[in-house]
């Protein structure tokens, strides 16, 4: 199974200042501020979710194809991922522009300051679906996450005028897009991705409710948090199958960022295995708590016999033994 993966390409930025800010503010000098903190550390993550799926793809044995936009500082960033056993061939390399970068400082209370540069996001807009499937022979999925807007619903648009099935997995972008493009985005999808605010987000902008919604889509897919995911979709006679997994039980709690994204990873690599929904789910919560495990969300180590164990824990000695025959690391 042929997986292309759009979607942002960034770094995070990470920096901890050791005061406070609310002792740094002049209440009296708000109206021009001029600050600079001296910081104790700086971490730089690799981030973006479509880099962020890919390679929880690629350490499942998979080699899914990252389609978004970055600079001519992607270099090493490049290198990580195909050792990591993604195709980076179809990233487009601006001429002008810098790879997206998020930049927080945290104080001592937890407060943050940040900004995010979009930077060669902005040119996602550019890239066409058709070349890379021409150049991998075909597409049998493309999942189109959140990136520059005008990217998405250009992606969007292609597949459904090429016939590319297509899964959609707006997140963060669902806050500043309008109803007509919520629209596009969702209506053929073959997966709808959400958690359950952006769920109830995508119903009240819309103004679809739960039941047109699964008339547009192959299968809604909700996270639920600690509680797992839930699957619904419409049956042949009407009705509707719910399908609802538990999440494998985390070991210890570092890091939340980019736990979606694994479970995405997981699930697609389910599927491209033939492999029924239920079990792919079970492949994506597992995923998942090895990333809250772990402080940032491509730094995890998959070790096959440790997570062979853990998911039979989790979710039996079939359902392992099943995975066992597909995960090729």
């Amino acid at each position: 199974m042929r997986v292309a993966v759009t979607g942002s390409i960034a770094t995070d930025h990470l920096m901890s200042f050791p005061g406070r800010f609310a002792e740094q503010l002049v209440a009296e000098q708000l109206h021009t501020v001029s600050l600079s903190f001296l910081v104790d550390s700086l971490e730089i993550r690799r981030g973006g979710v479509a880099p962020n799926i890919c390679f929880g793809m690629g350490k499942l044995g998979l080699r899914p194809i990252l389609v978004g936009s970055a600079g001519e500082d992607f270099s090493e960033y490049r290198s990580w991922l195909e050792r990591n056993n993604v195709d980076c061939d179809s990233v487009r390399i601006s001429e002008l522009l810098h790879t997206a970068r998020f930049v927080c400082t945290t104080d001592a209370d937890h407060n943050q300051i940040a900004s995010f540069y979009t930077g060669a996001m902005a040119e996602a807009r550019l890239i066409e679906i058709g070349p890379i499937a021409a150049r991998v022979g075909g597409l049998d999925l493309v999942l189109i996450g959140a990136d520059d807007p005008e990217a998405m619903l250009r992606h969007t648009d292609e597949c459904r005028e090429r016939g590319i099935p297509f899964a959609a997995d707006p997140s963060q972008q669902l806050a500043r897009m309008g109803s007509e493009d919520i629209k596009r985005l969702v209506d053929g999808a073959r997966y709808l991705f959400t958690n359950e605010y952006e769920a109830a987000l995508i119903e009240q902008k819309t103004g679809w409710d739960a039941e047109e919604i699964l008339r547009r889509v192959g299968a809604r897919v909700v996270t639920l948090g600690a509680q797992g995911v839930r699957i619904t979709r419409r049956t042949a006679d009407g009705g509707v199958d719910v399908l609802e997994v538990a999440t494998a039980k985390e070991e210890t709690k570092a890091d939340p960022t980019g736990v979606g994204d694994a479970f995405r990873a997981g699930f697609i690599a389910g599927l491209s295995w033939g492999v029924g929904e239920e079990l792919a789910a079970q492949v994506g919560c597992m995923l998942a708590t090895l990333v809250i495990e772990t402080v940032g969300p491509q730094e995890y180590d998959l070790r096959r016999g440790r997570f062979l164990e853990r998911f039979a824990v989790a979710y039996g000695d079939d359902a392992a033994g099943e995975v066992a025959r597909s995960l090729t690391v």
